[in-house]
């Protein structure tokens, strides 16, 4: 418990505070549909829209090597699908633009890592913010405690946006213009107090 007390103590928002901060401050909800887990794994999908739920970024990208069955099993995304599409390369100017306020992202390491990896010229943009992380404010906001971490337990972004009684719409889980719809439905409903 103590830990429990500590962990909450020092912060200097309600996560309710965090989610309107970030919708007044226009940051953009990314994510990412990728080639796999590892340290070589690409983006085959990224998709980037704003708090008032615009779509400004929506594409498939041709990842340099083939799609493992494996990531498609959980995507739907094929080597097929993205013979056509552009590269990361074509598509990082128009990330680095729209990033530029700040950006959030559901698991916001993950998609952070695969943003720097899939092109290391994206870590090179100084003015790039760090993202913030949906998955961490919502875990706070939901406030269940993991004994073992001594932090507040992680949920998936399907368990959290059912929690909250968020849904979006048209779509399959596991496409990035999906998840970040149901990202932005997360981040408004913390941030209007919904339920927990």
């Amino acid at each position: 418990m103590a830990d429990q007390a500590l962990y909450f103590a020092d912060k200097l928002e309600t996560e309710q505070q965090v989610a309107t901060r970030w919708i007044e401050k226009g940051f953009v909800i990314v994510d990412t549909e990728t080639t796999g887990l590892g340290t070589d794994a690409e983006i085959v999908e990224i998709s980037i829209v704003d708090c008032a739920g615009n779509i400004l970024l929506d594409t498939l990208i041709k990842p340099s090597k083939s799609i493992p069955a494996e990531a498609t099993a959980i995507h739907g995304i094929t080597d097929v699908m993205v013979a056509d599409a552009p590269t990361w390369g074509e598509v990082l100017p128009n990330v680095v633009e729209l990033t530029r306020k700040g950006w959030v992202a559901y698991n916001a390491s993950f998609d952070a890592r695969m943003l720097r990896q899939s092109g290391g010229e994206f870590a090179l943009h100084e003015d790039i913010r760090s993202p913030e992380c949906v998955m961490q404010l919502y875990a706070n906001y939901n406030g269940e405690w993991d004994v073992r971490r001594r932090k507040c337990r992680w949920k998936r972004l399907v368990d959290a946006a059912a929690a909250l009684k968020v849904y979006a719409g048209e779509g399959s889980p596991h496409r990035s213009l999906y998840d970040c719809k149901l990202t932005l439905g997360v981040i408004l409903a913390i941030a209007n107090g919904g339920a927990k």
